[in-house]
This record gives structure tokens, C-alpha cells and sequence, in this order.
């Protein structure tokens, strides 16, 4: 079954999802947690985006995370490996067609955190860059419903594109 590109208005609740499966993961991960944030467009506060929470979870060493794959199957996980990005172990909450969290765990010193912090804060402290980022991806989503390769490959530019801008704003 294809995922329907489903772009929502900002729902001030997304922060409370995040908290409460902050609090649940922290349960899971303990003391090999070191931090955990609230990441991606539903972190960013107007943004439209699909009702999907990303985290990203920092971890001392990713080789202990593969000993967490069976619990956290256990409790309605999906484990997608590195799924492209080196030293990453990623997880979906749900189905491949429904699902409601995203779960980005690296190792401490990995740059996609800083990377990925600083997209957030950025946006942020942009709110005009948001509007932008929010129509494109209405208009995306609007285009191809059925399509989440075109979807995000559509964002990739304006992705890129933030990204630089957001490394030179976090430096001053």
C-alpha cells in the first residue's frame, strides 16, 4: 500500500507527542540515551508539515543500538537500518503506510545532529522561510498525494539550500 503525502496544518500538540515518547524512550534507552530532541517540521512551531514527529536521539556508541532492535520492535517500532545515512540506525512508530514518529539515533560527534539542530533553529528564528517551506510542501504533497519519492526530492533544494544557511547562522 503507497503512503499518502498528507501535509497538515501545525498542530501545537506535535510538542506533547514528542514529550510524551521522549519520556517512553527514555524508559526503553536509559543510561545509553544521551540526549534526545524534538526534530523536523512538526518541531518548528507553524510549520505545516506531515503529522509524523521525528526525533533524534543521541547515543554514546550506535553498535549498542542493535540490542535494543527487539524490544523496540516489541513495542511498535520498525527498524530501517542506516537507511542512507551512515551511522545512523533509524525506526518508524506504526506501518510503512501509517506511521506517526520517526526515530533518527546517532552516535555523539555524528554531524547529521548538528546539522539537523541547526535546520530547526533556524527556521525558527526565520518564520518567513517557514511560510516558503510550508507552501512548497503543501504544493508537493497537493501535486503527487501518492507519490513520496517526488515529494521529497521536490524539498531536496530548498533543503540544501537551508541547510547552508543555517551552518553560517549557527556560526555567528
Amino acid at each position: 500500500m503507497a503512503r499518502k503525502v498528507e501535509v497538515s496544518n501545525y498542530d501545537p500538540d506535535w510538542v506533547n507527542e514528542f514529550e510524551k515518547e521522549a519520556v517512553y524512550l527514555r524508559n526503553i534507552f536509559g543510561g545509553e540515551m544521551l540526549k534526545i530532541h524534538h526534530i523536523g517540521s512538526t518541531s518548528i512551531p507553524g510549520m505545516d508539515a506531515k503529522p509524523i514527529i521525528d526525533i533524534l536521539m543521541v547515543v554514546q556508541d550506535i553498535q549498542k543500538m542493535d540490542s535494543f532492535n527487539q524490544i523496540m520492535q516489541c513495542v511498535g517500532y520498525i527498524l530501517k537500518g542506516e537507511n542512507g545515512i551512515p551511522g545512523r540506525r533509524f525506526f518508524i512508530k506504526g506501518d510503512e503506510a501509517h506511521h506517526t514518529h520517526h526515530l533518527h539515533v546517532f552516535q555523539k560527534g555524528h554531524a547529521d545532529i548538528t546539522r539537523h539542530l541547526n535546520f530547526r533553529d533556524y527556521l525558527i528564528a526565520h518564520p518567513v522561510k517557514v511560510r516558503k517551506y510550508a507552501r512548497l510542501k503543501k504544493a508537493l504533497a497537493n501535486r503527487t498525494p501518492l507519490d513520496i519519492d517526488f515529494y521529497q526530492s521536490g524539498k531536496e533544494q530548498f533543503i540544501r539550500e537551508i541547510d547552508e544557511k543555517a551552518n553560517i547562522w549557527s556560526k555567528k
